[in-house]
């Protein structure tokens, strides 16, 4: 059976999925700076701001919801398995992120930000020296990867934080940087106590997050810790017949291809 994409005169797929092609990989870095530009005017609304700025930013903020629930209409038409697709992560955080904030009850388009998990593999020209060691492409993948996952969660939970406390209690939660010191304090554990939230919603989202702190953040910095020492202790030896760069230094096989490597001396 043919699929829609295919029956399309355009190859919707090569643009929307395959990252490795360079028409997706241009979309996908599209997509991903219109959700850094959409997270980035959330910040900025948090802000005192004459009425004319904080309109032209609601209006490009709507356009980029706009052509993010085009792009989620496109992806739906061209999915083999609607149902699969309507249940699948990111389809549940566009669904969340674009429908509260057309139908006027929250703005919680920031919860785009999760969206870059999918093109986390165009970072991989992310390599070189660390004061842990050389890290290859591989590895910048992962280590971006851990890096970003901890970044999302103290993200998003700044910016619940601060659109379920700032409209009763905005003496303390005043702006997004109010909301991300909370997050931080709390998700570390340290709950410094001078910014509490009073809100029901807003002390379970902090129970929620001293849950998240004590979980998923240890764990993330401690697989971490293990990529940069693991990396540390590979050395440079090409390989000669699939140009893989680094291999552990005791290793005498290509780690990917299996051939035979010329000998180091690792003195």
């Amino acid at each position: 059976m043919i699929s829609p994409a295919e029956r399309s005169p355009f190859n919707l797929n090569r643009y929307l999925d395959d990252i490795d092609d360079k028409p997706g990989r241009v979309l996908n870095l599209a997509i991903a700076i219109l959700v850094l530009v959409s997270s980035v005017i959330f910040i900025i609304e948090t802000y005192p701001l004459g009425e004319q700025v904080r309109t032209s930013l609601t209006i490009a903020n709507r356009i980029i919801l706009v052509i993010f629930a085009i792009e989620y209409g496109l992806r739906l038409w061209i999915a083999d398995n609607k149902r699969r697709y309507l249940l699948s992560p990111y389809s549940l955080i566009d669904l969340v992120a674009i429908l509260p904030f057309f139908l006027g009850v929250l703005d919680i388009s920031f919860v785009l930000i999760f969206r870059w998990f999918r093109i986390l593999r165009l970072f991989r020209f992310i390599k070189g020296h660390t004061i842990f060691g050389y890290v290859s492409s591989e590895d910048g993948t992962i280590l971006t990867r851990i890096l970003f996952t901890l970044f999302a969660i103290v993200f998003v939970y700044s910016g619940l934080i601060y659109q379920v406390e700032h409209p009763v209690n905005s003496d303390e939660f005043r702006t997004f940087l109010d909301a991300l010191y909370f997050a931080v304090a709390t998700m570390t554990t340290v709950g410094f106590g001078d910014i509490t939230p009073i809100s029901e919603l807003g002390r379970l989202l902090t129970i929620l997050m001293i849950w998240s702190g004590i979980t998923l953040i240890p764990w993330q910095i401690g697989d971490l810790v293990k990529r940069l020492l693991k990396t540390s202790r590979k050395v440079e030896v090409p390989c000669p017949n699939c140009n893989t760069e680094f291999h552990d230094n005791d290793a005498q096989f290509c780690r990917v291809c299996g051939t035979v490597l010329p000998h180091v001396d690792h003195q």
